[in-house]
């Protein structure tokens, strides 16, 4: 082979190569970075993996939010109609956290099936909901129970 020919191929393998492992970087470091949603039916499931960061979302469950006396923990459970789970937040919940609301939730889960949450998201205003919330709702047919409660809460009790 001509020595020039042999200098060329060694410098398109090279190059071949660098983006080989640049893309190689680019895929592991976005793989990292990915929250995939899960509903309360999945994780009940045994579907989201554990020790993995994800987010999980639905409605919180009235008369279940528990306050620590002593701590910014928050235990509460989260339904999608069909099965809950509970999740663990400890910090300064969102203003428009309440009962019957629609969150979004990003965290771990433990051993015991519990979301131990480092986020907490709740809705912007009464006609929003996340979509993979939304989806998670009509699937389970609580996208009417939760419609009906949100009118009767802005509506100031009268329909």
């Amino acid at each position: 082979m001509n020595p020039l020919r042999k200098k060329r191929l060694y410098i398109v393998l090279a190059i071949l190569a660098g983006v080989g492992i640049a893309v190689t970087l680019a895929l592991s470091a976005l793989q990292q970075n990915i929250n995939l949603f899960y509903t309360p039916t999945q994780i009940a499931n045994g579907e989201a993996p554990q020790n993995t960061r994800i987010r999980a979302g639905g409605l919180v469950e009235n008369g279940s939010v528990q306050r620590s006396s002593d701590s910014l923990e928050t235990d509460f459970v989260v339904t999608d109609g069909a099965k809950s789970v509970t999740i663990r937040y400890s910090g300064i919940l969102p203003d428009l956290f309440r009962e019957g609301q629609g969150i979004v939730a990003m965290g771990k889960l433990d051993g015991s099936g519990v979301l131990i949450a480092d986020e907490v998201l709740a809705k912007h205003d009464e006609n929003y909901m996340p979509p993979e919330v939304m989806q998670a709702l009509e699937k389970s047919g609580m996208q009417q129970k939760h419609d009906a409660a949100t009118r009767t809460i802005t509506s100031g009790g009268a329909q």
